[in-house]
């Protein structure tokens, strides 16, 4: 059928809430778990680097697992996909409750919520894609802005449960608070063309009778004509192949260049929010990142969606990248605080802007057919980069 204009508002508002949710727990959540990390030293007697590989696990799940989501949306479509990862995210964090050594809590809190929110993150940025066209900006900006402002809530939310139930009972609540993705996915609608159908089909029988006013030659007439679309219909469908997951994207010149600039840059986007603490001994300075952030994404999207900048969006990620880097060259003449926090601010604005603009400028080169494909190649390229970029860095 032909694709469906995509009406930039009405019911897309709500799915654009619930991509808001499902970014905020893809991204802040594996961050939001380290609050346990403590207490789960504690309690099984291992050391901090054993732990982190929770969050480690879930952001590999989340970035590896891109083609099989690509695959599985192909398949069967966003919404059952999505619904399987919301129960999939929660029964992760339920069965992580009930552990008893760290593997356990590896192949639980890791493996089963890690793919869980990948499952979930995915669709939802196609989804957004579907119901968005000139306002697509925007409604990108606002979906990434869940990430800062989930972190923000997230990681005091983790700790008032921690005194008051135990690391157990926390991992119990988040995981129902995981059951929110389903919530999500439920309200993703694809945007389908058989209403549409449908309704002309009455309507043109309608008008048929009343044309033709001969009774049975009429509805003969109509049922030939119905019968011959149906024979034309059967003829086209042994040509139609549906791709599992699409290659044809890699003989794009611009998918491969944004793919190789991407990995670069997901080297280094990650270190200076894994280093600062250490290096500052302060979480101040994380706050201050998160609080430009949450600002900076929507206001970015609104000037990517200006009329001037939308035909020119990808140079202005190239400017958010460069930009992002030349941040981190400067932190280096930080002599104290004061450099620090000048420091937060101009990362916090540039890594806002580069989250905002990621996703639009891949739709806008590879387009809206392809960009379950392309995201999921994406993804699995930067997991690389996101495994070796923050130990290189420590290093």
């Amino acid at each position: 059928p032909p694709p469906v204009k995509p009406p930039d508002g009405g019911w897309g508002w709500i799915v654009l809430f619930g991509c808001f949710v499902i970014t905020g727990f893809s991204y802040a959540f594996p961050k939001a778990v380290s609050v346990y990390f403590k207490e789960l030293m504690k309690d099984f007697h291992v050391g901090y680097s054993d732990t982190a590989w929770i969050s480690s696990i879930m952001l590999a799940m989340l970035y590896g697992t891109g083609p099989v989501c690509s695959i599985m949306v192909n398949q069967f479509g966003c919404r059952p996909v999505m619904l399987i990862g919301g129960l999939l995210a929660s029964s992760g964090m339920i069965l992580a409750s009930f552990t008893t050594n760290i593997i356990e809590l590896y192949l639980t809190a890791g493996v089963l919520t890690g793919l869980g929110m990948a499952l979930n993150f995915q669709p939802s940025l196609i989804m957004l894609g579907t119901y968005f066209d000139k306002r697509r900006p925007l409604a990108n900006g606002l979906a990434a802005a869940g990430s800062p402002v989930f972190l923000s809530s997230l990681s005091p939310l983790g700790q008032v449960l921690l005194e008051k139930f135990g690391w157990r009972g926390g991992f119990l609540i988040m995981g129902g608070l995981l059951l929110n993705c389903c919530t999500c996915g439920a309200v993703m609608r694809p945007l389908d063309m058989g209403m549409k159908r449908k309704m002309g089909k009455a309507q043109d029988k309608y008008e048929a009778k009343e044309m033709l006013p001969i009774g049975g030659k009429s509805e003969d007439g109509i049922s030939t004509t119905d019968g011959s679309k149906k024979a034309k219909k059967v003829k086209k469908k042994p040509k139609k192949g549906k791709k599992l997951l699409d290659f044809s994207i890699f003989s794009n010149r611009g998918f491969i260049i944004y793919t190789i600039s991407k990995f670069i840059l997901v080297l280094g986007l990650f270190v200076p929010p894994i280093l600062l603490v250490n290096y500052a001994k302060d979480t101040v300075l994380l706050s201050i990142i998160g609080f430009i952030d949450i600002f900076a994404r929507p206001a970015c999207g609104m000037v990517a969606g200006l009329k001037w900048v939308r035909p020119h969006v990808s140079y202005l990620f190239s400017f958010a990248m460069l930009f992002n880097g030349l941040t981190d060259i400067c932190s280096a003449r930080a002599s104290n605080y004061t450099g620090l926090v000048i420091f937060c601010v101009f990362f916090g604005i540039s890594y806002g802007m580069v989250g905002a603009l990621q996703f639009e400028v891949l739709m806008a080169i590879v387009g809206s057919q392809k960009f379950s494909s392309a995201i999921g190649l994406v993804l699995l390229i930067e997991a690389f980069a996101v495994l070796i970029g923050p130990p290189s860095a420590g290093r």
